[in-house]
Protein backbone atom coordinates (compact mmCIF):
# COMPACT_ATOMS: atom_id res chain seq x y z
CA UNK A 1 0.00 0.00 0.00
CA UNK A 2 2.70 2.42 0.66
CA UNK A 3 3.95 3.11 -2.88
CA UNK A 4 5.16 6.11 -4.38
CA UNK A 5 3.65 8.58 -6.41
CA UNK A 6 6.15 12.17 -6.50
CA UNK A 7 4.45 14.47 -9.48
CA UNK A 8 7.68 16.92 -9.35
CA UNK A 9 11.00 17.10 -11.16
CA UNK A 10 14.26 18.29 -10.27
CA UNK A 11 17.42 18.90 -12.30
CA UNK A 12 20.32 19.56 -10.58
CA UNK A 13 20.97 18.30 -6.98
CA UNK A 14 23.36 19.00 -4.25
CA UNK A 15 27.18 18.36 -4.56
CA UNK A 16 27.61 18.08 -0.68
CA UNK A 17 24.82 15.50 -0.73
CA UNK A 18 24.06 13.63 -2.95
CA UNK A 19 20.11 12.46 -0.96
CA UNK A 20 19.20 16.19 -1.28
CA UNK A 21 18.47 18.02 -4.95
CA UNK A 22 19.74 21.38 -4.57
CA UNK A 23 16.52 23.15 -5.46
CA UNK A 24 15.12 21.86 -2.80
CA UNK A 25 16.88 23.58 -0.35
CA UNK A 26 15.81 26.96 -1.71
CA UNK A 27 11.88 25.97 -2.28
CA UNK A 28 9.42 28.20 0.53
CA UNK A 29 7.93 24.71 1.08
CA UNK A 30 8.04 23.16 5.12
CA UNK A 31 8.30 19.57 5.81
CA UNK A 32 6.36 19.21 8.99
CA UNK A 33 6.20 15.60 10.95
CA UNK A 34 2.83 14.80 11.63
CA UNK A 35 0.84 13.42 14.31
CA UNK A 36 -2.62 11.59 14.99
CA UNK A 37 -3.67 14.94 15.29
CA UNK A 38 -3.50 15.58 11.76
CA UNK A 39 -5.05 12.35 10.70
CA UNK A 40 -8.52 13.72 9.57
CA UNK A 41 -6.38 16.21 7.07
CA UNK A 42 -4.40 13.20 5.63
CA UNK A 43 -7.73 11.29 4.99
CA UNK A 44 -9.17 14.58 3.02
CA UNK A 45 -5.46 15.11 0.97
CA UNK A 46 -5.93 11.24 -0.44
CA UNK A 47 -9.54 11.56 -0.86
CA UNK A 48 -8.80 14.29 -3.26
CA UNK A 49 -6.31 12.67 -5.06
CA UNK A 50 -7.82 11.21 -8.61
CA UNK A 51 -7.95 8.23 -10.17
CA UNK A 52 -4.49 8.63 -12.07
CA UNK A 53 -3.18 9.99 -8.81
CA UNK A 54 -4.53 7.01 -6.59
CA UNK A 55 -3.15 4.34 -9.21
CA UNK A 56 0.55 6.24 -8.94
CA UNK A 57 0.43 6.29 -5.22
CA UNK A 58 -0.90 2.76 -4.49
CA UNK A 59 -0.08 1.23 -7.78
CA UNK A 60 -3.83 0.66 -8.46
CA UNK A 61 -6.90 2.69 -8.46
CA UNK A 62 -8.30 2.13 -5.01
CA UNK A 63 -11.99 3.31 -3.35
CA UNK A 64 -12.57 5.50 -1.05
CA UNK A 65 -12.75 2.87 1.76
CA UNK A 66 -9.44 1.40 0.84
CA UNK A 67 -8.10 5.02 1.64
CA UNK A 68 -10.06 5.22 4.66
CA UNK A 69 -8.64 1.98 6.19
CA UNK A 70 -5.06 2.94 5.08
CA UNK A 71 -4.85 6.44 7.08
CA UNK A 72 -6.94 5.08 9.54
CA UNK A 73 -4.34 2.15 10.18
CA UNK A 74 -1.08 4.58 10.02
CA UNK A 75 1.00 3.71 13.98
CA UNK A 76 2.34 7.16 14.01
CA UNK A 77 4.60 5.56 17.07
CA UNK A 78 5.78 3.45 14.30
CA UNK A 79 5.64 5.16 10.99
CA UNK A 80 6.87 8.37 10.21
CA UNK A 81 4.41 10.52 7.99
CA UNK A 82 5.23 14.05 7.15
CA UNK A 83 3.31 17.00 5.29
CA UNK A 84 3.39 20.38 3.69
CA UNK A 85 0.81 22.49 4.27
CA UNK A 86 -1.08 25.22 2.56
CA UNK A 87 -1.76 28.90 3.50
CA UNK A 88 -5.18 27.53 4.72
CA UNK A 89 -3.50 24.17 6.37
CA UNK A 90 -4.64 22.21 3.77
CA UNK A 91 -2.25 18.88 3.53
CA UNK A 92 -1.21 19.53 -0.02
CA UNK A 93 2.23 16.99 0.15
CA UNK A 94 2.52 13.48 2.48
CA UNK A 95 5.46 11.42 3.12
CA UNK A 96 4.50 8.30 4.61
CA UNK A 97 7.83 6.53 6.20
CA UNK A 98 7.14 2.85 7.10
CA UNK A 99 9.97 0.51 8.72
CA UNK A 100 10.45 -2.90 7.56
CA UNK A 101 11.54 -5.43 9.30
CA UNK A 102 15.18 -5.08 10.17
CA UNK A 103 17.12 -8.24 8.62
CA UNK A 104 20.91 -9.18 8.16
CA UNK A 105 21.27 -6.49 5.81
CA UNK A 106 20.60 -4.09 7.83
CA UNK A 107 17.28 -2.19 8.64
CA UNK A 108 14.98 -0.74 5.56
CA UNK A 109 12.24 1.94 5.26
CA UNK A 110 9.89 2.25 2.99
CA UNK A 111 8.68 5.56 1.03
CA UNK A 112 5.67 6.63 -0.28
CA UNK A 113 4.83 10.12 -1.64
CA UNK A 114 1.52 11.93 -3.10
CA UNK A 115 1.84 15.66 -3.70
CA UNK A 116 -2.00 17.27 -4.30
CA UNK A 117 -2.67 18.24 -8.13
CA UNK A 118 -3.36 22.55 -7.03
CA UNK A 119 0.94 22.41 -5.41
CA UNK A 120 2.57 20.22 -8.22
CA UNK A 121 6.21 21.45 -9.71
CA UNK A 122 7.03 23.71 -6.69
CA UNK A 123 9.62 20.52 -5.33
CA UNK A 124 7.50 19.69 -2.72
CA UNK A 125 7.90 16.01 -4.07
CA UNK A 126 11.99 16.67 -3.80
CA UNK A 127 11.42 18.20 -0.55
CA UNK A 128 9.43 15.27 1.32
CA UNK A 129 12.47 12.66 -0.39
CA UNK A 130 15.32 14.98 0.63
CA UNK A 131 13.58 14.73 4.70
CA UNK A 132 12.73 10.96 4.39
CA UNK A 133 16.54 10.49 3.62
CA UNK A 134 17.66 12.40 6.00
CA UNK A 135 15.01 11.13 9.09
CA UNK A 136 16.65 7.41 7.89
CA UNK A 137 19.71 8.52 8.24
CA UNK A 138 19.08 9.67 11.91
CA UNK A 139 16.83 6.23 12.70
CA UNK A 140 19.68 3.89 11.80
CA UNK A 141 18.24 3.02 8.29
CA UNK A 142 20.63 1.30 6.01
CA UNK A 143 18.73 1.43 2.83
CA UNK A 144 15.46 3.51 1.85
CA UNK A 145 13.43 1.78 -0.41
CA UNK A 146 10.44 2.87 -2.96
CA UNK A 147 8.15 0.92 -5.27
CA UNK A 148 6.12 2.25 -8.36
CA UNK A 149 5.20 1.71 -11.09
CA UNK A 150 8.05 2.46 -14.00
CA UNK A 151 5.81 4.49 -16.33
CA UNK A 152 5.91 7.23 -13.14
CA UNK A 153 8.84 9.07 -14.83
CA UNK A 154 8.65 11.69 -12.49
CA UNK A 155 9.36 9.59 -9.74
CA UNK A 156 12.36 7.70 -11.90
CA UNK A 157 13.81 11.06 -12.45
CA UNK A 158 14.41 11.76 -8.69
CA UNK A 159 15.33 8.49 -7.60
CA UNK A 160 18.10 8.13 -10.78
CA UNK A 161 19.13 11.47 -9.25
CA UNK A 162 19.51 10.17 -6.20
CA UNK A 163 21.52 7.73 -7.04
CA UNK A 164 19.08 5.21 -6.09
CA UNK A 165 19.49 1.40 -7.81
CA UNK A 166 16.58 0.61 -9.75
CA UNK A 167 15.35 -3.18 -10.85
CA UNK A 168 12.46 -3.04 -13.23
CA UNK A 169 10.25 -6.14 -13.81
CA UNK A 170 6.67 -6.36 -15.55
CA UNK A 171 5.73 -2.47 -15.38
CA UNK A 172 7.13 -2.02 -11.40
CA UNK A 173 10.08 -0.57 -10.54
CA UNK A 174 11.61 -1.08 -7.14
CA UNK A 175 14.46 1.44 -6.50
CA UNK A 176 16.49 1.28 -2.91
CA UNK A 177 18.90 3.48 -1.75
CA UNK A 178 22.15 2.83 0.60
CA UNK A 179 22.24 5.97 3.35
CA UNK A 180 25.52 6.75 4.83
CA UNK A 181 25.33 6.25 9.06
CA UNK A 182 24.23 9.76 11.09
CA UNK A 183 26.23 12.33 11.95
CA UNK A 184 26.26 15.40 14.07
CA UNK A 185 25.53 17.54 10.47
CA UNK A 186 22.66 15.28 9.55
CA UNK A 187 20.81 15.29 13.03
CA UNK A 188 21.22 18.70 13.73
CA UNK A 189 20.12 19.63 10.02
CA UNK A 190 17.15 17.47 10.52
CA UNK A 191 16.45 19.36 14.06
CA UNK A 192 16.30 23.21 12.35
CA UNK A 193 14.52 21.94 9.43
CA UNK A 194 11.66 20.38 11.88
CA UNK A 195 12.22 23.54 14.02
CA UNK A 196 11.40 25.52 10.80
CA UNK A 197 8.23 23.95 9.38
CA UNK A 198 7.19 24.19 12.91
CA UNK A 199 7.37 27.93 13.22
CA UNK A 200 6.21 27.95 9.20
CA UNK A 201 2.96 26.66 10.60
CA UNK A 202 2.44 28.81 13.12
CA UNK A 203 3.07 31.85 11.04
CA UNK A 204 0.28 30.26 8.41
CA UNK A 205 -2.01 29.61 10.98
CA UNK A 206 -1.99 33.07 12.87
CA UNK A 207 -2.13 34.30 9.52
CA UNK A 208 -5.49 32.59 8.63
CA UNK A 209 -7.10 33.52 12.21
CA UNK A 210 -6.32 37.07 11.33
CA UNK A 211 -7.92 36.97 7.76
CA UNK A 212 -10.83 34.89 8.99
CA UNK A 213 -11.64 37.34 12.02
CA UNK A 214 -10.88 40.37 9.68
CA UNK A 215 -13.10 39.14 7.23
CA UNK A 216 -15.92 38.82 9.88
CA UNK A 217 -15.67 42.33 11.11
CA UNK A 218 -15.81 43.55 7.47
CA UNK A 219 -19.31 43.07 7.18
CA UNK A 220 -20.14 45.13 9.95
CA UNK A 221 -17.67 47.77 9.01
CA UNK A 222 -19.56 48.53 5.70
CA UNK A 223 -23.13 48.24 7.82
CA UNK A 224 -21.96 50.82 10.00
Amino acid sequence: MNKLNITHSTDKHDARNPLIPAHTMTKAAMVRELTSADRERLLTHFLELGSEDRMLRFGQIVPDHVIENYVNGIDFTKDTAFGVFDAQLRIVGVGHLAYLAASEEGRKAELGVSVSESARRRGIGSRLFARAAIRCRNSNVTTLYMHCLSRNSTMMHIAKKAGMEIQYEYGEADAYLTLPPSDSVSIMTELLQEQAAVFDYAFKRQARNASRMFGNLLPSAYAA
